[in-house]
């Protein structure tokens, strides 16, 4: 066991001088291990984080929630970025980065003619959303998936707080979401076309559908093909949130592998590995329509975010790095279902190969999942029901992570036969969606 104590300490005072604790839900150690996980880092290299004990991981979970494609600190993107530093990174002029930027995300996604930029995936959303909006002339929204934080977002929550369950975080209340937003995003279960023909047939004014194109299971019965149909025939914009999902089967964005396009494709985490960046990419003549409504930010002119991006995609593309994502995710998937069925443990994996998740099929999953959690770490391992690859996962790395999953699933299985599951964990079970934190 190792001695984890500044960073609990840390956590504990954070919770009392902010809001939930910290900036983003997906890092609440309430998600992982409830008073044991040490929640700061005082440094990260590769696949490798040592927290502020001094204690060193090898991070085979999140990988900073998916925007670390290369991995942490990598060279070859730090080094553009200290350039942009040294060159100043904010002046009354425009970098020309962004025109370049620009450039290189249209020649990937030839179906497209222009580009608006953000700083994370929240707020390109809601840009996006903005934009179609103001090229419709429309106001509902259909969608389908998670897609942030936003008042556009959120509002599906005000006809029912449960709408939102099915689509990543269950527990989601819409406080402080202005009433009037009432019926303006409706949605939609993902391969369910038939609900998505239904809001379109209830609801004439619909003027944007969105979407992530894939997220833990494929299209069905030509599920992307039958939405840009209906998109099409109602004159709505079609959205594709690729935030999560882009760059990592491909360089760009995974709806190209399916050859459906959309008007809008939003992107964020992995393109610029690590430092904040989004961009939205889309149809000249919907872009345009930006022009008409005010969508205007300081920093979103930075230079560190272009510079991080065009050093993190063209490495991408030099080395092939969705290719090693695929053979990385596929590793470790096949890993979790040989050793699981070794131990008699009953799983479910999902997801693409890059982004690779499992579940305990058991009526205590989410215990076990903390207890699988609270080992993996005991044995150096960031570790949780997902693996975002990345560049700096080794097929070492690999191994070393399956041999001592191999003892874990054991251990959890020795754990469910003598009914011993809540004596062996150490704290309380992770949270499941959204909750105040005490």
């Amino acid at each position: 066991m190792r001695k984890i104590k500044k960073g609990i300490e840390l956590w504990r005072k954070a919770k009392k001088l902010i809001p939930g604790g910290t900036q983003l839900f997906s890092k609440r150690a309430e998600l992982f291990l409830p008073d044991q996980w040490p929640s700061y880092f005082q440094k990260a290299k590769g696949v490798k984080i040592w927290d502020l004990d001094g204690n060193e991981y090898i991070d085979m979970s999140y990988m900073g929630i998916g925007a670390c494609i290369l991995g942490y600190a990598d060279a070859d993107v730090n080094g553009a970025v200290k350039r942009a530093v040294d060159s100043g990174s904010m002046a009354t002029l425009n970098c020309p980065e962004e025109v370049e930027l620009a450039e290189l995300l249209i020649k990937l996604h030839p179906w497209a003619g222009m580009v608006r930029y953000a700083k994370c995936g929240g707020e390109a959303m809601a840009i996006a959303v903005r934009i179609a909006r103001a090229y419709t002339e429309k106001d509902k929204v259909a969608f389908c998936g998670y897609h942030g934080w936003h008042d556009w977002y959120l509002s599906a929550n005000l006809a029912n707080d449960k709408n939102l369950d099915g689509h990543l975080l269950p527990g989601l209340k819409p406080k402080g979401v202005p009433r009037c937003l009432i019926g303006t995003s409706i949605p939609f279960h993902y391969n369910k076309i038939e609900e998505l023909e239904n809001i379109v047939s209830k609801n004439k004014d619909i003027g944007v559908i969105t979407m992530e194109p894939v997220r833990h299971h494929e299209p069905k019965d030509n599920f992307l093909e039958k939405v840009r149909k209906i998109a099409d025939e109602i004159g709505a914009v079609l959205i594709f949130d690729e935030i999560t999902s882009g760059w990592r089967m491909n360089v760009g964005g995974i709806h190209a592998l399916y050859k459906v396009y959309p008007d809008i494709v939003v992107h964020g985490k992995a393109m610029s590995n690590g430092f904040p960046m989004a961009a939205v990419i889309g149809k000249k003549e919907v872009m345009d329509a930006a022009q008409e409504s005010f969508i205007s930010s300081t920093y979103w002119t930075d230079r560190i975010g272009p510079a991080a991006s065009l050093a993190a995609i063209n490495k991408m593309l030099k080395n092939d790095v969705s290719s090693h994502l695929c053979k990385i995710g596929n590793l470790v998937s096949d890993g979790w279902r040989r050793l699981a069925g070794a131990h008699g443990l009953e799983i479910e994996i999902v997801g693409i190969p890059p982004l690779t998740t499992f579940a305990f099929r058991h009526k205590e999953a989410q215990a076990l999942h903390t207890l699988f959690t609270q080992e993996m770490l005991d044995r150096g391992f960031l570790a949780s029901k997902s693996l975002y690859a990345s560049y700096s996962h080794t097929k070492e790395h690999v191994t070393e992570y399956l041999e001592n999953v191999d003892e874990v699933f054991g251990a959890i299985k020795k754990a469910i036969e003598k009914n011993k599951i809540y004596d062996l964990l150490r704290g309380p079970v992770a949270h499941v969606g959204f909750k105040r934190l005490a």
